[in-house]
């Protein structure tokens, strides 16, 4: 099967290790494209260098909210610079977290608008992370987020930019089905990861969830999907998690492979 991880830390130290054996696992599972989201700009850097050097890997930049502290509005001509880079397809991992409070819920919509307007300005889609104070899966959080990413598509639409057409992902998707609605009917594609190998209500979410919306995503190092719960998890496993995308649609695994990685080449265009 051709499958791809459209969410993987690749840079992330845990995997200094024995990071290239980790590729060639991917590799032999048939991942044909890997996309590594940046969480700050040092990260964003080490993103995009690790994607130079491996034809099949991607990077997406940006400042995730519990690192919102760390943004002002300068360096916004340095990720303006680095988007440039033909490996950057997106702009991400960018959001907002009212669960650590890092930062003020002020601080992180402001930097979340602000690399809003530079994937407007650079036709990036955007790579979306939120999460809620409690366990209920929608809240101030959702309500915050939904609000900007509305204005922001509507901005989309008024400036005839085609972006509207592929804004993003929420990704590892978390929420309520009256916020995927919301987010699906703004065009955007609902990221899934590991905790629907054993989640009931991630599995519950997905049934109502059209398969053409759906990416699939291991967020390696973290949410390992069954059976490799507790170890780290890595872009190889994307295949648990596809087929039980398959399980849930009663379609065959290789169908379900070849939708949801057309999926990703739509959004993230990198098979042009």
């Amino acid at each position: 099967m051709n499958l791809v991880d459209t969410h993987c830390h690749l840079d992330f130290d845990r995997f200094n290790a024995d990071r290239s054996d980790v590729l060639n696992r991917a590799e032999q599972a048939g991942v044909s494209r890997i996309l590594i989201p940046g969480v700050s700009w040092q990260s964003s850097i080490s993103a995009v260098q690790l994607a130079g050097k491996h034809e099949f890997l991607y990077a997406a930049i940006g400042i995730h909210p519990t690192e919102a502290s760390e943004h002002e509005i300068a360096n916004l001509n340095s990720f303006r610079e680095l988007a440039r880079d033909p490996k950057v397809k997106a702009i991400g991992e960018i959001g907002l977290d009212y669960y650590w409070n890092r930062a003020s819920h002020v601080l992180q919509q402001r930097v979340l608008m602000d690399q809003l307007a530079l994937a407007d300005e650079m036709s990036l889609p955007v790579v979306i992370h939120f999460r809620e104070k409690g366990d209920a899966p929608d809240g101030p959080c959702a309500a915050d987020l939904m609000k900007l990413l509305k204005e922001w598509v509507a901005g989309l639409h008024d400036a005839g930019n085609k972006l509207a057409e592929r804004p993003g992902v929420l990704h590892s998707f978390s929420g309520s089905r009256e916020t995927v609605e919301q987010a699906m009917s703004l065009n955007f594609f609902i990221g899934v990861t590991g905790p629907v190998t054993y989640r009931k209500d991630r599995q519950e979410l997905i049934t109502h969830i059209p398969i053409e919306k759906l990416l699939v995503e291991t967020d390696a190092p973290f949410l390992p999907p069954a059976p490799h719960r507790g170890k780290r998890n890595e872009p190889a496993f994307v295949t648990l998690i596809t087929d039980k995308i398959a399980e849930l649609k009663q379609c065959n695994p290789e169908r379900a492979a070849a939708i949801v990685t057309e999926n990703a080449g739509r959004l993230f265009a990198w098979n042009n």
